[in-house]
């Protein structure tokens, strides 16, 4: 008798255990950009609030397929999206659940954060002071026509090919008018000794 009642009991327990257990549904879908419907979010955490948390990750394509029951609570997080809450509906016919669930961007706006390198007010004054200021196109092209900018260029500049030409005419217009010149021999020193030399010798054989 004992054994009769316990064995009512379990029935009766696993009745109210099957009664309680909501039903099986297969819940399909894919993960869709909320501002530009054609754009699928990839890799989205699916996580169960109602059945521990339980956590799946959508695909690249942003297609997720997994069982849940009637009535759960599915929440959908990404990173740089608003989280979204879908609950899965009751009395379903045919025990699945397809949709297409849309998450919208979330854009936070930061405030301004302005970096100085002074740690006070008197180092911005002490380096505004002591800082030397760059050159204007002014200043720039009155150094670089100054004497002595030009002089530098000259001895470090190559010469061009007409300073070249010129040059190499002057020196041939001076070898010319060299080859042509007549010396004057008693404007010589060497042409002097030769002339002492040879009158001496004539004055030695005249005796």
């Amino acid at each position: 008798m004992k054994k009769l009642i316990g064995i009512l009991f379990l029935l009766v327990s696993l009745s109210a255990f099957a009664q309680k257990e909501k039903p099986l549904v297969q819940f399909t879908g894919v993960i869709y950009n909320g501002d530009s419907a054609n754009v699928v979010v990839p890799y989205v955490s699916i996580s169960n609030k109602s059945y521990h948390n339980a956590t799946v990750i959508a695909s690249y394509n942003g297609y997720f397929s997994f069982v849940v029951h009637e009535q759960d609570t599915i929440s959908f997080t990404a990173v740089g999206y608003a989280p979204l809450t879908v609950v899965i509906p009751a009395n379903l016919a045919n025990k699945s659940y397809t949709t297409q669930i849309k998450i919208k961007p979330q854009i936070i706006n930061l405030p301004v954060f302005r970096v100085f390198p002074w740690a006070t007010t008197d180092e911005f004054r002490r380096d505004f002071i002591t800082a030397k200021l760059a050159d204007d196109d002014l200043e720039i092209a009155r150094k670089n026509i100054s004497r002595a900018s030009l002089a530098a260029l000259t001895t470090s500049l190559p010469r061009d090919g007409q300073e070249i030409q010129s040059a190499n005419a002057s020196q041939m217009h001076t070898n010319l008018a060299n080859s042509h010149s007549i010396t004057n021999p008693l404007l010589n020193p060497l042409a002097w000794g030769s002339l002492i030399k040879s009158i001496t010798d004539g004055d030695k054989k005249g005796n």
